[in-house]
């Protein structure tokens, strides 16, 4: 019985894990699917973004997740073909938009949302 539930444990295991990498993929490939497919996988994550601030647009809930994922500024700009300073702008106008402060890290904020 016990091997049982460890077998689960790790089919439940190696799912998590493709689930994750399935969607690192499609952020990476800067895919229209990252969205539908992220809020299928996290939609508590939607739920309070949009309690926090319900007139996010998809493409700063699309910023949102990259965010989430811990990507970094310089991954996000060759993921979405901008430049790093472009996404320094967005993080900042994020932070004003969900009221982040400024000394507090943003990924940071994210993992913990």
């Amino acid at each position: 019985m016990k091997n049982e539930k460890t077998e689960f444990n790790l089919e439940d295991l190696n799912q998590k894990i493709f689930v994750q990498d399935e969607i690192l993929a499609l952020a990476k490939e800067n895919s229209p699917r990252l969205l539908s497919k992220f809020r299928l996988v996290d939609p508590d994550f939607f739920k309070k973004l949009s309690g926090i601030q319900p007139n996010l647009k998809n493409s700063e809930l699309i910023f949102c997740i990259y965010l989430k994922l811990n990507l970094t500024t310089k991954e996000i700009a060759t993921y979405t073909f901008v430049t790093p300073k472009a996404i320094q702008n967005r993080k900042n106008r994020l932070r004003k938009k969900l009221n982040i402060a400024s000394n507090i890290d943003i990924y940071k904020w994210f993992n913990e949302l």
